[in-house]
């Protein structure tokens, strides 16, 4: 069902110093910050040959990456995003195998563009997983 890995996602809470650490020090490729107030957060991508790292700031105090932030000061792993080629297809496989879907369980619009969902952690070894349809 899962595909490639499409990237990693990472809280900060200083997305220009978080960016700047990546870009100066490591001489990645990042993007221009991208606001997503659906989600409540500010994204950037950090370019890699084989796939991405995306830098999350909460954009607004109701955003869950303030949330987490506030546990893990410093930031952190926030999660991990797989590519899958049919969304509702792989939603309903899961949740027939008693995977939780968060939210409403309905594919909202990811950074990309393209639908996404979460899985709850406690499904996935304490790791928060995003599916995101190619």
């Amino acid at each position: 069902m899962i595909g490639n890995l499409n990237h990693i996602a990472i809280a900060v809470p200083d997305l220009k110093a978080a960016t700047a650490l990546y870009r100066d020090t490591l001489g990645a490729t990042v993007s221009a910050p991208q606001p997503l107030p659906e989600h409540g957060v500010t994204v950037v991508f950090i370019e890699l040959p084989n796939t991405k790292v995306e830098l999350l700031e909460p954009l607004g105090e109701a955003s869950p990456i303030a949330k987490y932030l506030e546990s893990n000061p410093s930031g952190g792993m926030h999660h991990i995003c797989y590519e899958v080629e049919d969304i509702l297809a792989s939603r309903d496989i899961l949740k027939a195998a008693g995977a939780r879907v968060l939210g409403d369980g309905e594919p909202k619009t990811g950074a990309h563009g393209k639908p996404v969902l979460f899985l709850h952690p406690k499904d996935f070894n304490g790791t928060l997983v995003e599916l995101e349809q190619v």
